[in-house]
């Protein structure tokens, strides 16, 4: 009674993995569905998030949207479908990968541990590590957090980071994840957590998104400076030379520096806040590089 159970259970194990490495690459699978999923994050200001009336907006977002419509080009469908999906830290990766998502535009660092799992496109951001907390706290920088609450969200980079230094120096630091930005935020702000840990343009953004910005500070020097990049599945190149032509040729149109300087130097919605976030060096050498390359 065993043998053909064993039989199956061998035949089952050459199977699915060929079944796996023979899934249809995302514009296959878009062209035969007539959809794609975009992801989007609900509170990443300015780079995906809600806005006043419910929908995602933002400087990904909207690169996403250029995409999609050389998808459309690509695919011969201009009335394809594109329906949306929220995704968190901890499940995007996941929902990439499973074929629930085709593309995630958040603020998602490309690093080499995530490209084990999944692709970037050509990065269009770059951050550090920084701390958002009460105005007129003592804390300015990581060896001041030394026995306090830090929270940061889980699934991130960030996360991580804090977590590791913590080791290295032994601080003593009680790191708590949270879901998502928002509720990291609101750990600090209800005196729960002393300090939220994050990529420094989220903060600024989650800080003058707030109901009172002058409640909170953004403080530290940047701990690691890490790109963003638009996420995709793995080993798909066509998809991946369809998503860096575009994005390089927002780069070398200038289209790229419009979309900047409404997102992150002019008023965004849906409270007119203004971020006045600069390009970094980083982000400027990018636009002539065009590089994917991971953080370590």
């Amino acid at each position: 009674m065993r043998t053909p159970t064993l039989g199956i259970t061998c035949l089952l194990a050459f199977v699915m993995p060929v079944a796996m490495a023979q899934s249809p690459m995302t514009l296959d699978k878009v062209k035969s569905s007539g959809a794609i999923t975009v992801a989007y994050r609900d509170s990443s200001i300015p780079f995906s998030y809600l806005d006043d009336k419910a929908q995602p907006v933002g400087f990904g977002w909207e690169i996403c949207g250029r995409i999609v419509d050389e998808v459309k080009k690509a695919t011969g469908q201009p009335n394809l479908k594109v329906q949306t999906q929220a995704v968190t830290s901890a499940n995007r990766i996941p929902l990439l990968m499973n074929g629930t998502i085709d593309i995630e535009c958040g603020s998602t660092t490309n690093n080499s541990e995530r490209q084990k799992q999944v692709t970037f496109a050509i990065n269009y951001f770059y951050t550090g590590t920084r701390f958002l907390v009460k105005a007129g706290s003592a804390v300015g920088s990581i060896d001041d957090l030394k026995g306090k609450t830090v929270v940061s969200t889980t699934g991130t980079t960030n996360y991580k980071i804090i977590r590791n230094l913590n080791e290295e120096k032994k601080l003593g630091i009680d790191l708590i994840g949270a879901k998502d930005h928002a509720d990291s935020a609101l750990l600090v702000q209800t005196g729960r957590a002393v300090a939220f840990g994050m990529d420094d343009i989220l903060l600024y953004g989650l800080k003058a998104s707030a109901a009172n910005p002058a409640e909170f500070a953004v403080v530290g020097e940047a701990i690691q400076v890490e790109p963003y990049g638009i996420m995709l599945r793995k080993d798909d190149p066509a998809f991946k030379k369809l998503v860096d032509d575009t994005v390089a040729g927002l780069m070398k149109s200038g289209d790229f520096e419009k979309l900047y300087k409404k997102w992150f130097m002019s008023p965004i919605p849906p409270k007119g806040i203004n971020l006045s976030a600069p390009m970094s060096k980083e982000l400027l050498d990018n636009i002539k590089k065009l590089s994917d390359k991971p953080a370590t």
